[in-house]
């Protein structure tokens, strides 16, 4: 017993390390660490952004109908990169599926991976997700082009990158959707 008392913070800590190695907790620890540190999108200065120039990129959706983001052009646009293994991608996840129940009909969303679609599928059903999901089979136009996952992208109506957002985020904040409302009002 007094073993315990004097080292439980080393135990503790062991058990975490311990926890982190094996496969099937270490994701979910990742996803809850992440969960706790996302904050809201920054947006960036409007000196500061980019304009997409060429909208001409085809997309499959999972039931293999092709999409082409052409038909974004004149919208207010979420263009999110993503894995199904990828803890930070995960961890946005709800967030997102909360923003997509209340502004799925004013703005186009565009859940973009480069996975299965079998496994994309099973991760969707899983936890009960109904965002818009695209396979990557072109590349994407210059400016939404990115190595990290997830980069999320809000883009306005004009066609300028409002957010470039590397990493997990709060997508379904207050501030977040004041802005969306700003730019749905524009």
């Amino acid at each position: 017993m007094k073993f315990l008392r004097k080292h439980w913070s080393n135990i503790l800590f062991f058990t975490f390390l311990l926890l982190l190695i094996i496969p099937q907790t270490r994701m979910p620890i990742q996803v809850f660490v992440q969960r706790l540190v996302s904050f809201s999108p920054s947006e960036a200065s409007e000196d500061e952004r980019e304009t997409i120039q060429d909208y001409d990129w085809i997309l499959l959706q999972l039931n293999t109908e092709e999409a082409n983001f052409s038909q974004s052009k004149g919208k207010v646009t979420i263009v999110n990169f993503w894995a199904t293994w990828c803890p930070p991608c995960v961890a946005e996840m709800p967030s997102f599926q909360k923003l997509y129940d209340t502004y799925g009909d004013k703005l186009d969303f565009y859940f973009v991976t480069s996975e299965k679609a079998e496994k994309v599928e099973k991760f969707m059903e899983k936890n009960h997700y109904t965002l818009p999901i695209y396979i990557q089979a072109f590349k994407a136009p210059e400016q939404l082009e990115s190595s990290v996952l997830p980069t999320s992208y809000l883009i306005s109506k004009s066609g300028e990158i409002v957010i470039n957002e590397e990493g997990a985020a709060d997508w379904n904040s207050k501030k977040m959707r004041k802005l969306l409302d700003d730019l749905l009002a524009k």
